[in-house]
């Protein structure tokens, strides 16, 4: 069968599928402190189809251009990232931790019907969470949201957005 467990692939040394090291980009200041690698660089795709709102302590938080809904992309500064499973665990707890923040600021700023949060990555390797308030009267509703025409944000509202979210995330 297609999902029948087979043993684990060996990887060469230098292969990019084994993933990085579990400590890579990250180094312990004080205990539970997490410091990301000052190399990195975000995604271009990433830049031109988001905004920057607010540097959490693990991920750079951004959002999307598209003014049809309220969506949060947080990319981990960490080189190499491609999949959750490429953090180490203290970097995946951060990353929850601060999906969560992300999530519960846009339950409380809009009321949506259902958040929807993943990380899928076929587009744009480099790893982001996506994290989307939906309504039931959403122009994609029931529908995913990706594929779909976007629709910028009116001049000064994505300002007036990101100004409410940084105020709400406390930042």
């Amino acid at each position: 069968s297609r999902f029948q467990l087979r043993p684990a692939r060996r990887f060469r040394p230098g292969e990019r599928d084994a993933g990085p090291p579990a400590n890579a980009g990250v180094s312990r200041a004080a205990p539970g402190a997490i410091t990301v690698n000052a190399s990195f660089v975000l995604d271009p795709r990433l830049v031109a189809d988001s905004h920057a709102v607010a540097a959490l302590d693990l991920c750079d938080l951004r959002l999307h251009g598209d003014s049809s809904f309220p969506w949060l992309i947080l990319v981990p500064r960490i080189v190499g990232a491609r999949d959750l499973i490429d953090l180490a665990p203290p970097q995946q707890g951060q990353l929850y931790a601060e999906v969560d923040h992300c999530s519960r600021a846009l339950v409380e700023a809009f009321h949506p019907h259902k958040l929807n949060v993943a990380a899928l990555g076929n587009v744009v390797e480099q790893l982001h969470v996506h994290v989307i308030a939906r309504f039931r009267d959403d122009p994609a509703w029931p529908a995913p949201v990706w594929g779909r025409p976007s629709s910028a944000y009116a001049a000064g509202a994505r300002e007036a957005r990101i100004a409410q979210l940084q105020a709400l995330l406390g930042r």
